[in-house]
């Protein structure tokens, strides 16, 4: 059976994204999703000078990470995910595993 681990990292930073996974195993993709921004305006006098503004934008950069692994090992990569220090981000893991059925004791069964 195979079983992917699926990763989805939000960070405010890209350089914390490319330099703290630099670790991974060579099968592991790495997906880039579209980043989004948000863009504030703030008006720095609430009385005459309304032509004087000034905007701040969050910027949140998000990445994508499927690792294939053996059943028997996820215990061991899913500790391993936890043992790493992941400061300055919010990160969702998935856990999809795939079983396949014999055919033959499926039929002795019905």
């Amino acid at each position: 059976t195979t079983t992917k681990i699926r990763i989805v990292i939000r960070s405010f930073d890209r350089p914390f994204l490319e330099n703290n996974f630099l670790g991974l195993p060579p099968y592991t993709r790495k997906i880039g999703l579209p980043e989004s921004r948000v863009l504030y305006t703030v008006l720095r006098s609430p009385h005459i000078d309304k032509k004087s503004r000034e905007q701040f934008e969050m910027e949140i950069k998000k990445q994508f990470l499927v690792i294939k692994t053996e059943r028997h090992e996820l215990r061991k990569k899913l500790f391993r995910l936890k043992r790493q220090r992941i400061f300055g981000a919010q990160y969702e893991i998935l856990f999809s595993c795939k079983t396949r059925s014999d055919k033959g004791k499926l039929q002795r069964l019905l």
